[in-house]
């Protein structure tokens, strides 16, 4: 099989709303988006026979290590922060279970979501641009399955290797510090802050990105939408401050939608980026 122009690594996983369950995870939210803005798209993840994969678009190519679980999330509508439980989880990823000829592809995104990704498949790829969404690293679980904040534990492993990194605000929340070292380690990095916008490293100097304003919906896989859009706008033009506006707009459309539906086409984000940046 041809190598695909987008390439998303992580967990395809259950998402529990209550009573209701939906396909999640990284690498579905991330693909999809590459997917609707018109890439060749594939995932290497793991699941077991319960995933509904009739529910993505074929195009989308799904290479599947099998496992007798997929990694099931449950979101307890709590008030305040969000509450994450894992009640089931698929196996990990490392580099033997990514196929030969998708070694070349051009853009790569390591998404984790639970620790499931081996930071050295970053070194499985060729001369492409390899990038991570590290919430899934920066994660660890209770007794009880509850999901919490972890140290990284090895980013020296990987931060030499990637063009981009991305995060959010509530994933480093505590590791301010080890934050500053990170984005002076990669050409770029974003911390997302959700509806307050984004902050963009460029070789370490910051940049602040301006929020587009959005009726949230249902915010799951916001920062994934976003990494994706990045990658792939600056992948085409090799400008990450026009980047991360386009993210910025993707992000923000996506969570006006419940799960990916919302996740904008070609047209749809570049109506929206046009209107952006005529407010900037």
């Amino acid at each position: 099989m041809a190598a695909p122009e987008f390439l998303a690594v992580g967990h395809v996983t259950l998402d529990r709303f209550g009573d209701e369950i939906r396909p999640g995870g990284g690498a579905l939210y991330s693909a999809i988006t590459a997917y609707r803005l018109g890439r060749s798209t594939a995932i290497l993840t793991s699941h077991a026979a319960d995933f509904p994969l009739d529910a993505l678009p074929p195009a989308i190519e799904i290479v599947t290590l099998e496992a007798p679980a997929t990694t099931v999330f449950e979101y307890p509508e709590v008030e305040g922060p969000r509450v994450m439980r894992v009640t089931a989880t698929a196996s990990p990823l490392a580099v033997a279970d990514l196929p030969e000829d998708w070694r070349e592809a051009p853009l790569v995104l390591l998404a984790p979501v639970i620790q499931e990704v081996d930071p050295e498949l970053a070194f499985g790829f060729g001369d492409g641009t390899v990038a991570a969404a590290a919430q899934g690293w920066l994660r660890t679980l209770d007794d009880d399955g509850g999901v919490e904040p972890v140290a990284w534990e090895s980013p020296d492993v990987i931060l030499n290797r990637l063009q981009a990194l991305f995060v959010s605000s509530e994933d480093v929340r505590g590791q301010e510090e080890e934050l500053t070292e990170w984005v002076q380690r990669v050409p770029l990095a974003v911390v997302t802050a959700g509806a307050a916008g984004a902050l963009l490293y460029v070789n370490g100097d910051r940049f602040e990105v301006k929020p587009r304003p959005a009726v949230e919906v249902d915010a799951t896989g916001a920062g994934d939408v976003f990494a994706a859009a990045f990658l792939l706008h600056y992948h085409r033009d090799g400008d990450p401050w026009a980047a991360a506006e386009a993210a910025t707009c993707a992000a923000s459309l996506s969570v006006e939608g419940e799960g990916w539906s919302a996740i904008p086409d070609a047209a749809t984000l570049e109506a929206a980026l046009k209107e952006y940046r005529a407010r900037l």
